[in-house]
């Protein structure tokens, strides 16, 4: 079942966090919805009610580009027939004002972001506030983002020395001028593996400051894989080669989403998931040519990632407490 973010926010607000994953491919799709219903190795397992949680879907730019955007879409609607007691949304990750248009008029969406951040602080409100207009018009909700997160998301590219944490005065004035549903807020990550070095993590200071200006109001945490080291070893003993590096605390994420940080964004922790076990196929198998002989133990070591992930964000378990709140509900599908 296709809800909007906002809905899965009303429910979740200063309880848990829900998990925003990336996909691009089919064994990705089914890897997170078997996850989150707590299925690790096959369909046909019954779904796990003290795991089972609610998720987004998140679709960048560059996943809508990589094939053709109605690839993800019938995959994503025949996993909804797949796993009917699924609760979801699917949401444009880091959207220019032309993609969110696109993808409200396509009718299969139910939330947006729209990312100006590189504007001026008026340009980002008026762009922003034209999104929300056009897709509340069809019941969408709108994702923006204040402030500045340093590191590497597909094509954006935003240098250290130009991240900046979300001012929490200015944050209040985006919100009301703009009318957004949520708003990404730098308080401290960036996107990318390469996020911390030594003892950096989450500013609680700043999450606090904004939430006392917006209480009840939904944040969303940008750049928040953490990096596990065990998957960074398995990839370098597969023959990858990638530098000691860190990640957002998962010890962090709970305590965040008490101060309001509602939808947590994990995208890099899914590839390094892929790239460990597909590397670790190709050294063991080296005869095999066939692309199901990694994809099969891909599917079941990203479902209990998701499973992991869900535990961490505080949203495993909660899949039906949020059918419940949902009843009378208008859903998208």
């Amino acid at each position: 079942m296709i809800v909007t973010t906002k809905q899965l926010f009303d429910i979740a607000y200063g309880n848990y966090a829900v998990g925003a994953y990336n996909i691009n491919n089919l064994e990705q799709t089914i890897g997170l919805f078997r996850g989150n219903l707590g299925k690790a190795e096959s369909n046909d397992e019954p779904a796990d009610s003290a795991k089972s949680a609610p998720f987004i879907i998140q679709i960048s730019r560059g996943a809508r580009s990589y094939t053709d955007k109605r690839y993800l879409e019938a995959m994503i609607r025949t996993s909804e027939e797949v796993f009917p007691e699924a609760i979801f949304a699917v949401h444009l990750d880091h959207g220019t004002e032309e993609a969110c248009y696109d993808c409200i008029d396509s009718g299969f969406y139910s939330s947006v972001m729209i990312d100006a951040s590189h504007e001026d602080f008026d340009e980002n409100i008026a762009i922003t506030r034209r999104v929300v207009d056009r897709a509340h018009e069809k019941g969408i909700s709108v994702e923006a983002e204040l402030g500045m997160l340093g590191g590497v998301e597909e094509d954006i590219v935003v240098s250290e020395e130009h991240a900046c944490l979300t001012d929490p005065d200015q944050a209040k004035e985006f919100i009301e001028r703009s009318g957004c549903d949520s708003l990404a807020v730098a308080i401290g990550t960036s996107h990318g593996a390469y996020k911390f070095k030594g003892s950096q993590g989450l500013h609680f200071d700043r999450i606090e400051a904004i939430q006392k200006l917006m209480p009840n109001y939904p944040f969303v945490m940008h750049g928040s894989s953490s990096v596990p080291k065990e998957w960074v070893d398995r990839i370098n003993a597969a023959g990858g080669n990638m530098p000691s590096t860190s990640g957002v605390r998962e010890g962090d994420y709970l305590p965040a989403a008490k101060l309001g940080v509602t939808k947590v964004n994990i995208d890099t922790d899914g590839r390094l998931v892929w790239c460990a076990t597909y590397r670790e196929s190709f050294r063991d198998k080296p005869a095999d040519f066939d692309p199901r002989t990694p994809g099969k133990p891909f599917m079941a070591n990203y479902a209990n990632y998701i499973i992991h992930k869900n535990e961490m964000l505080g949203s495993g378990g909660q899949l039906e407490n949020v059918r419940d709140a949902l009843k009378g509900q208008t859903v998208a599908s």
